[in-house]
């Protein structure tokens, strides 16, 4: 006895032993549910809050997703609220199958219920407590229910596992009237014992197919009002401990493309093999960037925005390649389609991380917004603002990946920046005529009021321009090239030498009189942003933007001040997160911290980015809070980089901005190849830089060079 007694001991110690010698898997660093929370808190926000509603926070979900794919599915605690989804709500309305984080999408959401229920009363109380997420699994209690909820998903379907009371009739209601859109039309119909079917439309028609491990006995329609539309979906001898299990197969296409995708992908696999699937999937790409030393915190913010930055663009093709092109004809084109990219949130960086660690996704992105643009009046899609599909093609292609038609591209490119058109740039014959584009004349405009934007315009339009040159340049069109080089200097016409600032102009040349750069606009000059989160926007020409001022030391002034001057309590639900007037919780202002490279002040530049790497990605009262709307990855994206001591400061141009790295190496698996980061020393203040042990003259290293697999070590003090 004493003899088995040693025996199991020892065999608890070397497992013990064994599993503590273990490394940690990369998912266990990640949390999805990192992004959900809002400021609230006048310290975080940088303003009191007077507004009732709910500032703009990231907008993330922390459902089940692979990376890109076509179904993201997640709790809806909050319908028209970004992606569903809010930390501090207390109610779920169900489980939806696609989202992104800009009040759209939400396809289809679906609930577990027991009892009587009514088309507006169904919803439930839920706890954190009870509550749990990792890339690839969600799960929570359902506190009216007594329903345990478990969530994993592949590339096109869902799986729903819900573990009901044994004594509870288990049943489904299928949300057919509500989605983040306005459903235009609706269907649901049982197919046989152990199926039900149907599609919802808004923002594209999605087609499902459903199987459930128990027999479906009815579907019932619940209607209360015109809004107020559900169906439950009741099943047979539901009793028992069993859990309800659905897999559900989506398309975009039709329902036939809905169940082949769930036959080729989850029918014949359990919950725990999809899920394990999931995680490692999740573990494949989140294994391309290694890092050593730093915190578990910094560890677990790294990792979970590198998670975040490749969940969009997504997937909408199927697995025979099928999808419903522009025209609302099915295609099948011999690639991958994908929605279009987030373009003026993602431009900066994301687009080029997508590039560098998921290669495959972003040539078939480019090809399907060839695709797209080709049956699209023949310009080159644009989203929300300005023209930056020409910074992700120049700036993927320039880096090596060319296995699409770069002429079909470019042909569309020129057409966005040449042919005025619906389709095209807005305000592109004002901006060819002068070089500028004119804002109205007027005065106490309203924040959220909608004019041209005009300055961020203008200065995004010159930098679209250089962008589309570098392929010019490439292709040997130098005509082109050359006219486009010329307008790329246009950012200068808008710059006022008395402020210092970008500042609007009227119809007659001459400069807005109401103007005050503290102010914050929505689209009145400045696109989301004040006069101070529009400064230094010219990454194509720093030399020639830091020619616009006096001198080094009239730059340096300016950028304290921005930093320094603080927010003067202006009240705006995409404003927040500040150092100053500085605002990392919207895109405009995310590459100003740089300029400080260009007078010779880098280290008053990584005092700024080291801040905001530890200030604004774990903020509010429960430490999951960004300082604003992560915008489809670039915000997780912009700590991705920096956190490496790389950043785009040009994304068109093949080359990254050397930092402090947050971590004392990183190895990154670039293409196969991998190269390394070393820190040396604990300073803010570079004093060399050396790839393959050669020095590296000035702070930018190529992306060829990065392609070598070398060493790059940064020496601080």
């Amino acid at each position: 006895m004493n003899f088995c007694k040693y025996i199991l001991l020892f065999l608890c110690l070397a497992t013990c032993l064994a599993s503590c010698n273990e490394p940690k898997k990369l998912t266990g660093y990640v949390n999805p549910l990192l992004g959900t929370a809002t400021l609230w808190e006048p310290e975080d926000l940088g303003y009191v809050r007077k507004i009732k509603g709910r500032t703009w926070g990231a907008e993330v979900f922390p459902g089940s997703s692979l990376p890109n794919a076509m179904v993201q599915v997640s709790p809806v605690t909050q319908f028209r609220s970004g992606a569903g989804y809010q930390y501090e709500d207390s109610v779920i309305y169900g489980f939806s199958h696609t989202s992104k984080g800009h009040w759209n999408l939400l396809h289809v959401p679906m609930l577990p219920v027991t009892g009587k229920v009514t088309a507006n009363d169904y919803c439930s109380t839920f706890s954190h407590n009870n509550e749990s997420a990792r890339p690839g699994y969600y799960q929570v209690f359902l506190d009216r229910y007594n329903v345990n909820a478990e969530l994993t998903s592949t590339l096109r379907c869902a799986y729903h596992k819900y573990t009901f009371p044994n004594e509870a009739d288990k049943a489904v209601l299928v949300n057919v009237k509500r989605s983040n859109n306005n459903v235009r039309e609706w269907d649901i119909q049982k197919v046989d014992d152990n199926t039900f079917t149907g599609s919802q439309s808004g923002e594209g028609k999605i087609y499902y197919y459903a199987v459930s491990n128990y027999k479906i006995s009815d579907i019932k329609q619940l209607k209360e009002g015109e809004k107020d539309e559900v169906a439950i979906v009741h099943f047979v001898d539901s009793k028992g401990s069993k859990p309800l299990e659905l897999k559900i197969g989506f398309s975009f296409v039709s329902v036939k493309n809905a169940k082949m995708n769930l036959e080729t992908e989850m029918l014949d696999k359990s919950f725990a093999q999809v899920q394990n699937e999931a995680d490692d999937t999740w573990e494949k790409l989140l294994s391309k960037i290694s890092v050593e030393g730093g915190t578990n915190r910094e560890k677990g913010l790294f990792y979970s925005c590198l998670y975040r930055s490749f969940l969009w663009p997504a997937l909408r093709s199927d697995v025979n390649g099928e999808y419903t092109d522009e025209r609302h004809e099915v295609a099948n084109n011999g690639f991958r389609k994908y929605t279009d990219p987030s373009f003026w949130d993602d431009y900066r960086n994301k687009l080029i991380l997508l590039g560098m660690i998921s290669p495959d996704v972003t040539i078939d992105v480019l090809k399907s917004i060839i695709d797209k643009g080709e049956k699209r009046n023949g310009y080159m899609p644009t989203f929300f603002h300005g023209d930056h599909a020409s910074t992700f093609v120049a700036g993927n292609y320039l880096r090596g990946i060319k296995d699409f038609d770069i002429n079909r591209a470019y042909k569309l490119l020129l057409n966005n920046a040449f042919v005025p058109g619906r389709g095209g740039r807005p305000y592109l014959q004002e901006y060819m005529d002068r070089g500028w584009i004119a804002e109205k004349d007027t005065t106490n405009v309203p924040t959220h009021d909608e004019y041209k934007a005009a300055v961020t315009k203008t200065v995004e339009y010159a930098y679209d321009d250089y962008a589309i040159a570098l392929i010019a340049r490439e292709l040997g069109d130098m005509k082109n090239y050359e006219t486009l080089m010329q307008r790329s200097e246009n950012y200068k016409h808008l710059f006022d030498t008395s402020t210092g600032f970008f500042r609007g102009r009227i119809d007659d040349g001459s400069w807005i009189a109401d103007f005050d750069p503290y102010y914050p606009y929505y689209a009145y000059m400045y696109r989301e942003a004040n006069a101070w989160n529009a400064l230094f926007f010219a990454p194509h020409d720093p030399k020639g933007m830091i020619e616009l001022y006096h001198d080094h030391n009239a730059v340096e002034n300016k950028l304290d001040s921005l930093f320094s001057e603080p927010w003067k309590g202006y009240e705006v639900d995409n404003m927040t997160g500040f150092i100053g007037n500085y605002c990392h919780g919207n895109q405009p202002g995310h590459s100003i911290p740089y300029t400080y490279y260009f007078i010779d002040k880098q280290e008053k530049a990584q005092c700024i980015l080291d801040s905001i790497m530890n200030h604004y990605y774990d903020m509010g009262a429960d430490k999951l809070a960004y300082a604003g709307m992560d915008d489809a990855g670039e915000m997780s994206s912009w700590y991705v980089f920096n956190a490496i001591g790389l950043y785009t400061y040009s994304p068109a141009d093949p080359e990254y901005i050397i930092s402090v790295p947050l971590f004392d190496k990183i190895t990154f698996n670039l293409n196969g190849k991998p190269f390394t980061i070393t820190k040396k020393g604990h300073g803010k203040k570079i004093i060399s830089i050396a790839y393959g042990n050669q020095p590296v003259k000035g702070y930018f290293i190529t992306h060829q060079q990065l392609q070598e697999g070398k060493n790059l070590v940064i020496t601080t003090e």
